[in-house]
């Protein structure tokens, strides 16, 4: 044992995906073709228009540090966006621009977060979500969430599961690793419900702009006393550039900048200017196209899945996951999910990374490959399930 290893790490989980991705990888050095439905991440390339942008700055040679809550014109385009999007008037000094969405949560948390205090959040969710409360010696409150409430908390259950060291909720609409969009006014019911209980409402609004049916409501149109938590990674599709941001409430403006200033600096510059590309008429017309595109891809491996025999409890409404239970065919779905890749070269993440609530029977499909690659995918699946 490693007696100069922090006590904190003890509660920091690793991906179990990682160990697959690994195995993947290693397997295609060895010549074997692998489908990946594995990592959350777009496989359409960086937008040129985002790409040009980036090489504009860096060609001026003048990459230097910005301010640590952000370049101030990408600080007053992201206010702009939420103006245009959402309705919402918000002020650009409440926005703070970090290395993707996890320097985004490390500043909610760090702003909030006394060691011992508890965040509540569904279980299942995205494992880093945990990990992060760790860090600051948190504790994580999981509750349990099926398909009755779409796999997301309501108001009611967090009442019910509220405790005196609750510091707050929270909640991801979309979801991952479910899809599932929390309805408009249950989600308004919650926020109201975590504030009149004294708590911080934490929102995970990085797959906003990938829904399919309804658009996603922002908590910003409910309360500005919410931490809201996005990302160019997902909708914007520049996942390698590492930027993300937080809205914080007027009150935690001046906390937020210091520990920014202190454990990020800045984000970096030229990802920076890269992003602010985003915001373009053209840009967004590419971003609406690959999204119709994941739409497709969505109601393919949808079908695909429910007619080799997978349970999909509802049709998810965003993001590009469909978390299938895979109980007809296994009860461990780690060994599933390892065998899958063994032998027929593909890659898929158990449900183990996610939680603990019925875990060993389910599996995160990501859609981010195209529909040829999944037609592949599920032949594979299918031989492998007629063995």
């Amino acid at each position: 044992m490693n007696r100069l290893l922090a006590d904190r790490m003890r509660g920091i989980s690793a991906f179990y995906v990682m160990e697959l991705l690994q195995r993947a990888k290693q397997l295609e050095r060895e010549g074997r073709d692998i489908v990946h439905m594995e990592i959350g991440e777009p496989d359409f390339p960086t937008p040129q228009a985002v790409l040009d942008a980036g090489d504009r700055l860096l060609k001026t040679g003048e990459v230097k540090y910005t301010a640590a809550a952000g370049l101030p014109e990408l600080r007053r385009a992201i206010a702009d966006f939420y103006r245009k999007r959402y309705g919402i008037a918000l002020e650009p000094r409440r926005v703070f621009v970090t290395p993707g969405a996890s320097g985004a949560f490390l500043l909610a948390f760090g702003v909030t977060l006394n060691p011992g205090e508890r965040i509540m959040m569904p279980d299942p969710c995205y494992p880093c979500n945990d990990n992060f409360v760790q860090l600051f010696n948190g504790k994580t409150q999981l509750v349990e969430v099926d398909a009755d409430s779409a796999y997301q908390l309501t108001a009611d259950a967090v009442e019910r599961h509220w405790l005196p060291d609750t510091k707050g909720v929270l909640v991801a609409s979309p979801a991952n690793p479910t899809g599932t969009l929390i309805a408009a006014a249950e989600f308004d019911t919650v926020i109201n419900r975590v504030q009149t209980l004294g708590g911080c409402f934490y929102s995970d609004e990085i797959y906003h702009g990938l829904t399919y049916e309804k658009p996603a409501r922002t908590a910003l149109a409910v309360s500005q006393k919410a931490f809201v938590i996005n990302s160019f990674s997902k909708f914007f599709g520049m996942t390698g550039w590492r930027v993300g941001w937080l809205v914080v409430p007027e009150d935690f403006i001046s906390a937020t900048e210091k520990l920014a200033q202190n454990i990020f600096i800045s984000t970096p510059t030229h990802s920076q200017y890269a992003a602010l590309a985003s915001f373009s008429d053209a840009n967004l017309a590419e971003l609406e196209r690959r999204r119709q595109l994941f739409q497709q891809r969505r109601d393919f491996l949808y079908d695909g899945l429910i007619r080799l025999g997978f349970k999909l409890a509802c049709k998810p409404e965003g993001a590009f996951y469909l978390y299938a239970d895979c109980s007809a065919f296994t009860d461990d779905s780690f060994a599933f999910a390892r065998e899958l890749l063994e032998t027929e070269g593909v890659a898929v993440t158990p449900g183990k990374d996610f939680g603990a609530y019925r875990a060993q029977n389910h599996i995160r499909f990501a859609y981010t490959a195209s529909i040829d690659r999944m037609a592949d995918a599920l032949a594979r699946i299918e031989r492998f399930l007629c063995r």
